[in-house]
């Protein structure tokens, strides 16, 4: 009884802290995850290259996946009691933790979609439905504030999403078509030690910024928000600075320190040519109409 899928990283539009209201798009890098269900009675998880990693997140997405759809009649999996049901759950990723471009999103998707998949449920369990479970299990795990339905949902449907976080609600939904650059400094950012409170303070321009997202004036509003939340979170804004003039939006990503541009290959090339005199790392990929896919 064995599953597999995986599902995107995503960068943000609207980051949720302020108001509960979100927004995020997809890109073209994923985790994947691997399922082997057994009657062990234990769920063990394992990230690849990262021996030391906290597994708590996929363990309890593969639980809660078991648990919900464990019994449901179209599963083909020939499963113990729920009690003694265990496994193995491993990922492996081309997305950078802690850099704010929806790791324990894509991770938490790729984990539900693979349980499915073991399940003999890869198909017929609804997106969003999963979606929504690999968000319980988000916040049991403790590893996002706002439950992060916005970066899950991204990733799980693909396109860009707007979201309400506090009733884990799809407000709009909509494919786009961006070139995309990505700049990763060296230090690493951890969404659950976010300034919440800090966040709230820039609640009138989060609240522009879903208006604007929801006009599909994404490019102002990504901007717009880059620009509130490095101050909020104590970032730079002078690498989005430097794309403005060349790009169609640009912000921090999540609670960063990852900075997304998007626009035309032209403009992000200019970018680019800036962005790698900085420490870190940059990455050319784009926007992706596909979410969560089985492998």
């Amino acid at each position: 009884m064995d599953g597999h899928a995986a599902a995107p990283g995503a960068g943000t539009v609207l980051n949720a802290l302020a108001t509960g209201r979100g927004s995020a798009f997809a890109l073209d890098f994923e985790t994947a995850a691997h399922v082997e269900l057994d009657g062990s009675g234990e769920i063990e998880g394992e990230i690849d290259g990262q021996p030391d990693a906290d597994t708590e997140l996929i363990e309890r997405c593969v639980s809660l996946a078991v648990e919900e759809w464990g019994d449901d009649p179209a599963a083909t999996a020939d499963l113990p009691g729920p009690e003694t049901v265990g496994g193995t759950v491993r990922t492996e990723s081309e997305v950078p933790t802690a850099a704010g471009l929806k790791s324990s999103s894509a991770a938490a998707n790729a984990a539900v979609l693979a349980t499915a998949d073991a399940l003999g449920l890869a198909g017929i369990v609804d997106h969003e439905d999963a979606c929504r479970l690999g968000v319980r299990a988000a916040r049991a795990a403790g590893v996002t504030v706002t439950g992060a339905f916005d970066d899950a949902s991204a990733s799980m449907l693909g396109g860009l999403t707007v979201t309400d976080n506090t009733a884990d609600e799809l407000l709009a939904r909509e494919e786009v078509d961006w070139a995309a650059l990505v700049w990763t400094p060296p230090e690493r950012a951890y969404s659950a030690d976010a300034d919440a409170e800090r966040c709230e303070r820039v609640a009138p321009m989060a609240e522009l910024v879903e208006e604007l997202a929801l006009d599909g004036e994404y490019g102002t509003a990504m901007t717009l928000n880059g620009l509130a939340f490095s101050a909020a979170l104590g970032f730079s804004a002078e690498p989005a600075v430097e794309a403005m003039p060349h790009v169609a939006g640009v912000s921090l990503s999540g609670t960063g320190p990852s900075v997304v541009a998007v626009g035309d290959p032209d403009g992000l090339e200019a970018v680019e040519e800036r962005w790698q005199e900085r420490p870190g790392e940059t990455l050319r990929t784009e926007t992706r109409a596909t979410g969560g896919r089985y492998l």
